[in-house]
């Protein structure tokens, strides 16, 4: 049992605990949607189109999470302009944004040359360095992606399923898309000191696609979504502390393996609720084929 407490009695693993959890709660709300929406592209491309704001707020020595803002502001922007343009596929405008705006990154950073470290934190995170006023950041984060959901709830299900009723039903779609956008950039912005830019999509995509076979409707997936971040992240750090290992790698790793779990359980559960059903309108057959009288009855 002291293998399992052991780390949480650390002050700076217990911050990283909370922090996890409430990234966890974050990016259920807003990859729920991504998940149904087939967005994950999207999500990749805006996670690392933070690097040109987080880079030049690192040159210019101010703070990195201002830089994510306003780079998450640009990228938003940018998909929500590119996706209005006539003969312009969505997915081409967010390749262009992605590869400009990594590139823009880049630049800035060679310009810098004390900004590796940074970088690497950047891009693989560092959990375990995360402080009591990030975890009040995350959770006024997470206060305002639970309004958001709540507010547009209607419109991103409508938007999610048919494009076209949406619009019919007047609730205004391009506008739900914009405010999508919004919290899918809210999502990545909260967890990128948590787990990386390029290990977000681990907690923004793989507990809601793990969740979605066991839910009946989207709050269900919300809620089983960050439980199963809440695990990970758990289990994450566990690993982490023992095996010595990244901490953000770790987590981001451990959330798509209960990805590949749900998914092998899922596949159990239907073959044997098919052979089930067979079995059942096999005996069905049976009966319904089976004589009505008694042979001594002839």
């Amino acid at each position: 049992m002291e293998w399992l407490t052991a780390p949480f009695e650390v002050a700076f693993v217990q911050r990283a605990l909370w922090a996890g959890i409430l990234v966890s709660a974050i990016c259920a709300l807003a990859g729920t949607w991504v998940v149904l929406r087939g967005m994950a592209f999207l999500g990749d491309a805006m996670s690392h189109g933070l690097l040109p704001g987080v880079a030049a707020a690192a040159l210019l020595g101010g703070n990195l999470l201002v830089g994510a803002v306003v780079s998450a502001a640009v990228m938003t922007a940018g998909v929500t302009a590119l996706g209005r343009t006539p003969r312009l596929t969505q997915d081409t405008g967010i390749g262009l944004l992605f590869v400009g705006m990594l590139s823009l990154g880049v630049i800035i950073v060679s310009r810098s040359q004390s900004f590796a470290v940074d970088l690497t934190g950047f891009l693989f995170g560092d959990v375990l360095a995360v402080r009591e006023s990030d975890l009040v950041l995350l959770g006024a984060a997470l206060l305002l992606a639970l309004l958001l959901s709540m507010l547009s709830h209607r419109a991103f299900l409508a938007l999610a399923f048919d494009e076209r009723k949406a619009r019919t039903l007047g609730l205004r779609p391009g506008l739900a898309h914009a405010v999508l956008l919004g919290l899918l950039a809210l999502a990545i912005v909260a967890s990128f000191h948590i787990v990386g830019t390029l290990l977000v999509l681990g907690l923004l995509i793989a507990p809601p696609a793990a969740a979605l076979p066991w839910a009946r409707n989207v709050p269900g997936v919300m809620v089983l979504a960050a439980a199963f971040g809440a695990a990970a992240t758990f289990g994450g750090l566990l690993l982490s502390w023992h095996l010595s290992t990244a901490a953000g790698a770790t987590v981001s790793a451990l959330a798509v393996s209960l990805f590949f779990l749900s998914r092998l359980a899922s596949g159990f559960r239907h073959r044997r609720h098919a052979r089930r059903a067979g079995l059942h309108a096999h005996a069905a057959g049976f009966h319904s084929h089976a004589p009505t009288t008694r042979p001594n009855e002839m």
